[in-house]
């Protein structure tokens, strides 16, 4: 059963960056309500679609450098990246249904 990883701003240039697949990076903080309520939709994701996508959580208050180079001013917001470039920019909540649309996996 695959998992979305936690990538720091230590390890999210291999784990992002240098991906051999799409990565979702989910943005989030302990303290954000919203974060809560799309957390389990980012794992349900990262377990349906693993072998189409990587999924991946930064946590803002802890990595600070990566998610002040992406320009991240609120969260939840979903970075979507193909061959290490952000192709797609996804801020807020939306369910499980819309975000997998937005992604392009159905």
């Amino acid at each position: 059963m695959t998992k979305a990883i936690e990538v720091t701003d230590v390890t999210f240039k291999d784990e992002v960056i240098g991906a051999d697949k799409p990565v979702v990076v989910d943005f989030w903080a302990e303290w954000c309500g919203p974060c809560k309520m799309v957390a389990p939709v980012v794992e349900e994701i990262a377990q349906e679609y693993d072998d189409t996508i990587k999924v991946a959580k930064l946590n803002v208050d802890e990595n600070q450098a990566v998610a002040s180079q992406y320009g991240i001013m609120s969260i939840p917001t979903m970075l979507v990246f193909e061959n290490g470039e952000v192709k797609d920019k996804l801020v807020g909540y939306m369910p499980k249904d819309k975000l997998v649309n937005k992604l392009g996996l159905k």
